[in-house]
């Protein structure tokens, strides 16, 4: 039965100073998690084991050479950079951000080439990461350049799923950021998701409107009369169940969003602050709309606990299963087609 084969999945570390190793070193000492997954560290073995120590944690490393034949019951830790690291816990350094990136690159590398059939990516510090080779606001852009895709940032959990139009860009843009054609872009990648990923076959998507009270008739701004429900109404005369826009100030806590299999949010916080308020810890970072299945978890660095062994697993836990669910749906899917 595939359901019960395990699969390969590509970590990254994040940034070295923050909880990225804390919360891959802590879920890995379950042991049976290796009945699903066999890990691969993109990292360096000294760095990890340093933090193991520190940390006081028991969780079996197994250095690898991708030549060589991989651990079925470790994490397996291949070094992608030979200098001395100091860690600096909390602190967001030039040096740290360097080293997230080769991290990155090397796991992303190794998902483009087939070594890894997942991908799952341990939090960024998306200032000090910024350098002439990675130019992006996050992983999500980042990610889209290497395998060549069109993506949506897709916050998912069991209940509840939300993606953005627009994500890491500053406020005073969103507005004119929204058209029509990115309108359609996204509903097509959340729909596509929904079904390939998600095995939803008639997906059913409600969409929050631009400003407050969806523009109260043109009284609080026009861009929903003007863009959004023209856009909406032509997507639901071609037969996607896409309903909208409503008022977000009301939607959550009126449970309206119980009625749809995914929201489609204006901008990162409109669909990001309901989504970590109602799901936080157990909700996962999708990257849906590209060739390879990449998760992370919901959480940022959180440099101001890293360190002290407080970080939770929870989240990047629910980041691995939720890209082996994908990555065999998709598969199932793949399958039915041929």
């Amino acid at each position: 039965m595939e359901q019960a084969r395990k699969i390969k999945v590509g970590i990254s570390i994040g940034d070295p100073n923050g909880i990225g190793i804390e919360v891959i070193l802590k879920t890995f000492q379950e042991k049976e998690l290796f009945d699903f997954f066999t890990p691969i560290l993109y990292g360096n073995m000294k760095l990890i084991s340093f933090q193991k120590r520190h940390l006081n944690l028991k969780t079996s490393l197994s250095p690898y050479k991708e030549v060589g034949r991989l651990s079925l019951n470790q994490v397996n830790v291949l070094d992608v950079w030979s200098n001395l690291f100091t860690t600096e816990f909390g602190k967001s350094t030039e040096e740290g951000g360097q080293h997230a990136l080769k991290s990155l690159k090397a796991a992303t590398k190794a998902l483009k080439e087939n070594k890894v059939d997942v991908l799952v990516t341990a939090p960024i510090d998306k200032h000090n990461i910024q350098s002439e080779s990675f130019k992006f606001p996050g992983h999500t852009d980042y990610l889209s350049k290497e395998l060549g895709g069109k993506s949506l940032m897709f916050m998912i959990t069991e209940g509840l799923k939300v993606g953005l139009l627009t994500d890491h860009v500053p406020v005073s843009e969103v507005a004119q950021l929204i058209t029509p054609e990115r309108i359609e872009e996204k509903v097509s990648l959340m729909t596509e998701s929904l079904k390939k990923d998600f095995g939803i076959s008639k997906p059913k998507i409600g969409v929050l409107g631009i400003n407050p009270h969806t523009g109260d008739q043109g009284i609080i701004g026009k861009e929903d009369d003007e863009v959004l429900r023209p856009t909406l109404k032509k997507l639901y005369e071609k037969g996607d169940i896409i309903l909208g826009p409503y008022a977000a100030d009301s939607f959550f806590g009126a449970q309206t969003h119980t009625q749809f299999d995914a929201i489609l949010a204006v901008y990162h916080d409109q669909g990001l602050i309901p989504f970590k308020t109602l799901s936080f810890g157990q909700g996962v970072n999708y990257t849906a709309g590209l060739s390879k299945v990449r998760t992370s978890p919901d959480h940022g660095t959180a440099f101001e606990i890293a360190g002290k062994g407080e970080a939770r697993i929870d989240s990047f836990k629910e980041a691995l299963f939720a890209a082996r669910d994908i990555y065999f749906e998709r598969r199932e899917n793949e399958n039915l087609r041929n």
